[in-house]
């Protein structure tokens, strides 16, 4: 049996693909039953948001979701993307010319010359579909609803492009694939680093959150203590891959790669 304290947010539907969870007044998780990333909703007294729409493949459950809060998806004003991984923004594309799509401009990058490798799109076996970014944000951005301000937190690791949105006031952390319930780490892909992991869980440590807004996994309102955890498992992590380079470095067959780097600089010679 679980010794989780019962989940203080309550599901307001439940269908085979998605659960619609409120996670505070007017700011929704759709939270995907298959491999997708969670999807946001944050209704704002001035335009409306989502953050991160998920699979293409599960577009259809999205917008049942958004139609339970009467929402349709001509009512969202922007679509904010976390990274560039297609688990988060694969839905992206079916709101072209109804949405403003921002990402960071590192990941914007990456999504525009449609990167297949840094977006995994064998992984998640998504179409070939372009998604265009008609904002590129930058650390410092501040993105205001009105009743809601998030800011623009970069915050890489996972990949090199990966933003964190705050707002202060209301102490909402939206991590994506930062930070999740647990501590538990999303892993660090091709253009990450463990060590730009460990900066960015410091920044966020510092802050005064109070709900964690992950990209997979529950809501969680211990988000001081899941930063705490990811904290040590990061430093854990760094510690095992030192090991791991001082075990290559003590093999013979250490030498053909640094052979390479040495070749890799007489290039202009």
């Amino acid at each position: 049996m679980s010794d989780r304290k019962p989940s203080p947010f309550k599901t307001l539907f439940d269908a085979e693909v998605a659960t619609l969870i409120q996670a505070a007044d007017d700011v929704y998780q759709i939270r995907f039953k298959n491999r997708a990333a969670n999807a946001y909703l944050v209704r704002g007294s001035k335009r409306t948001i989502m953050i991160d729409v998920g699979l293409s493949s599960n577009y259809p459950s999205l917008v049942a979701c958004l139609n339970h809060l009467g929402v349709t998806p001509e009512m969202i004003d922007m679509v904010v993307l976390s990274h560039e991984h297609l688990d988060h923004i694969g839905a992206a594309y079916h709101f072209h010319g109804s949405a403003y799509i921002a990402a960071h401009r590192l990941a914007a990058n990456k999504i525009m010359l449609r990167d297949d490798f840094s977006m995994l799109r064998k992984m998640f076996n998504e179409p070939n579909v372009p998604i265009d970014i008609d904002i590129w944000l930058e650390e410092g951005n501040l993105i205001d609803l009105g009743n809601f301000r998030l800011n623009v937190m970069y915050t890489p690791g996972h990949t090199s492009a990966c933003i964190t949105l705050f707002d202060q006031d209301k102490g909402l952390l939206f991590a994506a694939d930062t930070l999740m319930p647990g501590g538990v780490m999303g892993g660090v892909f091709g253009s990450g680093s463990i060590a730009d992991y460990i900066q960015s869980l410091e920044r966020l440590k510092g802050l005064n959150s109070k709900i964690l807004l992950s990209g997979h996994g529950r809501l969680s309102d211990t988000p001081q203590d899941d930063v705490r955890i990811a904290l040590q498992r990061s430093h854990g992590l760094l510690e095992d891959t030192a090991q791991l380079f001082d075990a290559l470095d003590a093999r013979s067959n250490f030498e053909p790669i640094m052979q390479s780097v040495r070749d890799l600089n007489k290039l202009d010679d």
